[in-house]
């Protein structure tokens, strides 16, 4: 049995049809409460047009009001390096993989090298530069200098900061919990257990 057959009336009868359905379709409408954007996501600023050019970025950089002309294109890692001169964050993977980029965003640890620049307008980025007062270490710096918690380096302000994010969240710290936060830090000397042994000791725990 054949099925019913399409003529040339009933195909454009049927496109017809198809256009006045999509034409009467609901547009979709920006989201009118940026409380529920989910997290990690930046909700756009009504009103400011980026691109293609350098555009202004002002936000707060360990503890100083910062004011910057960038391209949207640029990583937070690329200016804090190459454009602000703040070369204690570090780029050795570049693809959000490795952690040694990690700064904290409004006390959050973040990759900088995969957040946008102006992803941090408005808000406070501090980076390992932050952490002491003056030539004063801070506690966290001290105590991975006497639990011997660094080596190369390359991978120590990625991994100060995320211990600092944890410490941040004004939470009880364990062991595992130190684990996970410094899960995303890789660190080819193997200094894991000094890491943990240094910020426990800081969180008022043995080593």
């Amino acid at each position: 049995m054949s099925g019913p057959r399409i003529t040339r009336r009933t195909l454009f009868r049927g496109l017809g049809s198809a256009t006045v359905v999509a034409g009467c379709a609901t547009p979709a409408k920006p989201n009118p409460n940026p409380e529920t954007t989910p997290p990690g996501v930046t909700p756009p600023v009504d009103g400011v047009a980026l691109g293609p050019g350098p555009s202004p970025l002002q936000f707060t950089l360990n503890g100083a009001s910062k004011t910057a002309e960038t391209a949207p294109s640029t990583t937070l890692a690329d200016l804090l390096r190459l454009e602000l001169n703040v070369t204690g964050t570090k780029v050795v993977c570049d693809r959000g993989s490795c952690g040694a980029c990690t700064v904290l965003v409004d006390g959050v640890a973040r990759p900088s090298c995969m957040t946008l620049a102006h992803d941090v307008a408005g808000r406070t980025v501090t980076t390992v530069e932050g952490l002491a007062q003056g030539n004063e270490l801070s506690a966290l710096q001290r105590a991975f200098v006497e639990h011997d918690a660094l080596q190369c380096g390359y991978c120590t302000s990625g991994m100060l900061m995320s211990c600092q994010g944890l410490l941040a969240r004004k939470q009880p710290v364990d062991a595992d919990g130190v684990k996970r936060a410094i899960s995303g830090n890789l660190c080819r000397c193997g200094t894991y257990p000094h890491v943990v042994a240094a910020v426990l000791s800081v969180a008022g725990k043995a080593g």
